[in-house]
């Protein structure tokens, strides 16, 4: 019982959501309807990688896609998104720089499941 309580959150089955998009931002309502955007990834739990990159963690398949139906229903008219999901393996071989120093990738936080 405990291996397969353990498996649950091994570095195959839990995921990384990422978040590209392009919203036009011309007019005063463009920018309005692009920052609401934004802010409704924060309050789903979504942190900034880059301006328009945003990334979450998810504990399992299923997780993930009650992120990105959230994401699907909260499309802006006109823009461009995409929405993609990586393993944690995959998450954690990502190389970061800041100019030519390479940096350290953030090691998720412990996720508890409530059953």
């Amino acid at each position: 019982m405990f291996d397969k309580q353990y498996t649950r959150l091994n570095q195959y089955r839990s995921l990384w959501i990422l978040v590209f998009f392009d919203l036009p931002t011309e007019t005063r309502k463009e920018r309005k309807i692009a920052s609401g955007f934004r802010k409704k990834l924060l309050d789903d739990g979504f942190s900034m990688f880059q301006f328009s990159i945003y990334m979450r963690f998810c504990a399992s398949k299923e997780n993930a896609e009650v992120h990105t139906k959230r994401i699907r229903n909260s499309l802006p008219e006109h823009g461009k998104i995409g929405v993609m999901q990586i393993t944690d393996k995959q998450f954690g071989m990502m190389e970061l720089f800041y100019g030519k120093k390479p940096v350290e990738t953030d090691k998720p936080s412990q996720q508890l499941e409530l059953f």
